[in-house]
């Protein structure tokens, strides 16, 4: 296992992740809300969900994707948790 590849690959994870979260709650929320206010979902202007609701579930979502696509990464590199080994874990003494 390469720590620094798995790190790598982490950080290029959150960033784009980050940058998603940062387009649903500033780009859609504010910056483009009276673009976005043209269009009506419920009854409710675009612009005027996406800053009350929208980015919020965005927001929950992107968790999910974290937690899946993080989850794949710890197997791809080994760090999961699931050792192959029959000898156990041997543990620090505190």
């Amino acid at each position: 296992m390469d720590p620094l590849h798995y790190w790598r690959a982490n950080l290029k994870l959150v960033g784009l992740l980050l940058f998603v979260w940062f387009c649903a709650s500033f780009m859609a929320s504010i910056a483009f809300a009276d673009v976005l206010d043209r269009v009506r979902i419920g009854g409710f202007r675009l612009g005027f969900f996406m800053a009350q609701q929208g980015a919020i579930y965005v927001f929950v979502v992107l968790i999910f994707i974290y937690a899946a696509v993080m989850n794949r990464l710890d197997h791809r590199y080994h760090v999961d948790g699931d050792s192959d080994s029959d000898e156990p874990e041997k543990k620090e003494d505190v």
